[in-house]
C-alpha cells in the first residue's frame, strides 16, 4: 500500500532551522508508554496485512515453453499449472481459506483507534443561548487541541462461536468444487491430445494417399508408353493426385487447429508442434458395472463436490438455531488530549485576579483577628501573591500540544441480550437452512442415480467401440490385400484403372475408419473416467 504524506503550509522552517510553531509552543514531551506501546502494536499489525494481490492468486504465465516431446501426463501436469479458467477457480479456495481465518478472527477481540487535530479561531464562543463574553470571558485567544483515543471490544454470539465451523464446510465444498473442475479440465486435454493425434494419423493416411496417387500415375504413363494405356487413365491419375493433395493439405490444416486447441486447453503460448509421445493400444476392457460404480460412488467429483455441500448445508441448520442464543459484548478503552492557546494573557490576569483576592481576604483576616481581646496569629499573606514563576507555570502547561495528552478516565463495559421475539424471522432461517440441507440430500440421490445410468451406457459404448476396432481391423487388413491384388492385377494389364482406383478407395475408407474406430474407443474410455472420478488403465 503507497501512503503519501501532505507538507502542510506551515512546515516552514525558520531560519534557525526550527519550526515556527514549536518555537513559540516549546518541544512537546514524549508520548506515554502505553500510548507508544499502541501506536508500535497498530503499526506492526499494518505491516503483516497481507497486499491486495495475496488472496487473489498469481495469474498464468501465458509465454510458458512447451517441451518438444509431450506425453499425456506432462500435458495434463501443464494444464494444472497454466490453464486460466482453473487458476481462477483456485482464486475461490484463496477466498475461502481467508474466510475460515476471518471467521476464527471474529472470535478476537477487536482494536480500534484514533487521532485528531482541530484548531479553533479567537472570538467569542456561544455555549447554548449565553455567550461568553455574558459570563465575563473576554479576549478569547485560539486554540490548538489534539486528541487520541483506544478502544478493545469483543462481541460473543452463538453465530460467531459457530462461524468457524460452517466456514470451514464451506472451505470443504469449494475445493471439492475445484476438484470437479480439475476433473473436467482433464478431459478436455485428454480429448484435445487424443484429437492431435487422431489428425496426424489422418496425415500420415493422406501422405500414404498420396504417395500410391503418383504411383498410379507413374504406372499409367508408364503403360501410355508401350502403349496398353490411354490419355484418359494419365488424366484419371493426375485427377487423382490433385485430390491427394487436397487431402493432404486438410489432414497438416487439421493438425494444426488441433495442436492449437491443445495448446489452448494447457493454457500456454501458442508455438511449434510438439512431438507426442503417448500411445494408445487398443485392448479388452475387463472394468464391470457394479465395479466401476463403486469406485464413482468413492471418486466421482460432482459428488463429492454435492456431499461437502451437504455438509455445509447441515451445519448451516445448526447455525440457523443459534439466532435464539444469548448474546454477549465486552468494551473497553481509554483516551486523552491535549490544548494549547496562542495566548495566555486572559489566563495570566485570571490568576493576578485571584492572587489579588486572595491577598486582600488574607489582609482583611488578619485585621479581624488582631483586633480580638486574644488575638490570633495572623497569616502571611505574601505567599498568596502571583509570582513569575506561578505565571511560567501557566505557561508551561499551555505548551500541552500536540502530544502532551491529559488522560480522559477509563471505561468499560458489559452487556448481555437475549432475544425474545423476532417476528418469526429466526424460525424462517431456520427453515430455510433445512430445505436447503433437504434439497442437497436429493441431489445426491439424483447424482447416484445419474451415476449409474452414466457408467452403463459409457460401458456399453466402450465395449461396442472395442468391438468396432476390431472389425475395422480385420476390415483394413481385407482391404489392404485386395489392392495389393488390384496393383498386381493392374501391373500384368488383368484389371484396367478405374478398377484399380476403386480397390484404393476401398482402401483409403478403410484406414480411415480403423483410425477412427481406434479413437473413439479411447474418447469412449476418456468419457467413462471423467464419470468415475479416476484414470482406469494406463493408455
Amino acid at each position: 500500500m503507497r501512503t503519501r504524506t501532505n507538507t502542510p503550509a506551515c512546515s516552514a522552517r525558520s531560519p534557525e532551522g526550527e519550526h515556527p510553531l514549536r518555537r513559540s509552543l516549546g518541544r512537546p514531551r514524549s508520548l506515554p508508554l502505553r500510548l507508544r506501546a499502541t501506536v508500535a502494536v497498530l503499526l506492526g499489525l499494518f505491516a503483516l496485512a497481507p497486499g491486495p494481490l495475496s488472496a487473489i492468486g498469481q495469474v498464468a504465465a501465458i509465454g510458458q515453453e512447451v517441451p518438444e516431446s509431450l506425453s499425456l501426463q506432462e500435458a495434463l501436469e501443464i494444464a494444472l499449472r497454466s490453464n486460466p479458467g482453473l487458476l481462477a477457480a483456485r482464486n475461490d479456495g484463496t477466498v475461502a481459506d481467508w474466510s475460515v481465518r476471518s471467521a476464527y478472527g471474529s472470535l478476537l477481540p477487536s482494536v480500534s483507534a484514533g487521532s485528531g487535530f482541530s484548531w479553533q479561531g479567537s472570538g467569542e464562543q456561544r455555549f447554548g443561548s449565553i455567550t461568553a463574553g455574558q459570563l465575563g470571558i473576554t479576549d478569547q485567544p485560539s486554540y490548538l487541541s489534539s486528541s487520541y483515543s483506544v478502544g478493545v471490544s469483543l462481541s460473543v454470539s452463538g453465530r460467531t462461536l459457530m462461524a468457524p465451523g460452517q466456514a470451514s464446510r464451506d472451505r470443504e465444498a469449494v475445493r471439492a468444487q475445484l476438484r470437479a473442475a480439475e476433473s473436467t479440465l482433464r478431459l478436455a486435454v485428454t480429448r484435445a491430445y487424443l484429437e492431435v493425434l487422431r489428425q496426424k494419423d489422418g496425415r500420415a493416411l493422406a501422405e500414404q494417399e498420396m504417395a500410391r496417387a503418383e504411383l498410379n500415375l507413374r504406372l499409367a504413363r508408364g503403360r501410355q508408353a508401350v502403349g496398353s494405356a490411354t490419355l484418359i487413365d494419365v488424366q484419371q491419375g493426375e485427377v487423382g493426385v490433385g485430390r491427394a493433395e487436397i487431402a493432404l493439405l486438410q489432414a497438416e490444416t487439421g493438425v494444426r487447429n488441433a495442436t492449437i486447441r491443445l495448446l489452448e486447453q494447457m493454457g500456454v503460448a501458442i508455438g511449434a508442434e510438439p512431438v507426442l509421445t503417448t500411445e494408445f493400444a487398443v485392448s479388452e476392457f475387463e472394468w464391470s458395472a457394479d465395479e466401476l460404480f463403486e469406485r464413482a460412488l468413492a471418486q466421482n467429483p460432482d459428488l463429492a463436490a454435492l456431499r461437502a455441500r451437504e455438509q455445509s448445508a447441515l451445519y448451516g441448520v445448526r447455525m440457523a438455531r443459534s439466532y435464539y442464543y444469548p448474546s454477549l459484548t465486552l468494551s473497553t478503552g481509554f483516551s486523552g488530549f491535549a490544548q494549547s492557546a496562542s495566548s495566555t494573557d486572559a489566563q495570566e490576569a485570571a490568576a493576578k485576579a485571584s492572587g489579588e483576592a486572595a491577598m486582600l481576604r488574607c489582609e482583611y483576616e488578619n485585621e479581624v483577628v488582631s483586633r480580638l481581646v486574644d488575638p490570633l496569629p495572623t497569616q502571611d499573606c505574601s505567599r498568596l501573591e502571583v509570582t513569575e514563576a506561578v505565571l511560567e507555570g501557566i505557561r508551561e502547561r499551555n505548551r500541552a500540544f500536540p502530544f502532551d495528552f491529559t488522560r480522559n478516565p477509563p471505561s468499560a463495559s458489559l452487556s448481555i441480550s437475549i432475544p425474545v421475539f423476532q417476528g418469526f424471522g429466526r424460525q424462517h432461517t431456520v427453515e430455510a437452512a433445512r430445505a436447503t440441507l433437504h434439497d442437497n440430500r436429493l441431489l445426491i440421490q439424483q447424482r447416484e442415480l445419474a451415476l449409474r445410468a452414466d457408467i452403463e451406457s459409457r460401458l456399453a459404448t466402450v465395449l461396442t467401440a472395442y468391438q468396432s476396432a476390431l472389425i475395422e481391423e480385420r476390415n483394413q487388413a481385407l482391404a489392404s490385400e485386395q489392392l495389393r491384388l488390384a496393383q498386381e492385377r493392374y501391373r500384368n494389364q488383368l484389371l484396367n484403372f478405374v478398377g484399380l482406383v476403386e480397390a484404393e478407395t476401398v482402401k483409403a475408407q478403410a484406414d480411415r475408419q480403423r483410425v477412427l474406430s481406434i479413437f473413439t474407443y479411447h474418447d469412449a474410455i476418456a468419457d467413462l473416467e471423467s464419470v468415475v472420478g479416476a484414470p482406469l488403465r494406463n493408455p
